[in-house]
């Protein structure tokens, strides 16, 4: 009698070890399932999005700006009181 509750829990012991493993084959399946659904989603929704950026600058382009060529050459002006006052700054400042 010893020897049958022996082998009975053998078995069982066995087939425990097999559904545990099964348990983790199918947690890897619905990893591998669920990845490759959020990735799927991913390329799909970077695709949408370069199309819309497409059909957006095709149909609606952006304004170049003109430059005005009199605004674009500045005259320079001979300001001898902002010199002074860099130059009264650099004094200032060597003189500590």
């Amino acid at each position: 009698m010893n020897y049958f509750y022996t082998i009975l829990s053998q078995q069982i012991m066995k087939k425990g070890n097999l559904m545990e493993t099964n348990l983790i084959v199918e947690g890897f399946k619905f990893m591998g399932l669920g990845m490759g659904t959020v990735f799927m989603f991913l390329i799909v929704m970077i695709a949408s999005m370069n199309l819309m950026s497409y059909i957006i600058h095709r149909f609606f382009p952006e304004p170049v700006p003109t430059i005005n060529p009199s605004v674009a050459t500045p005259k320079q002006k001979d300001n001898k009181t902002v010199i002074a006052a860099i130059t009264a700054a650099i004094m200032h400042h060597r003189e500590g």
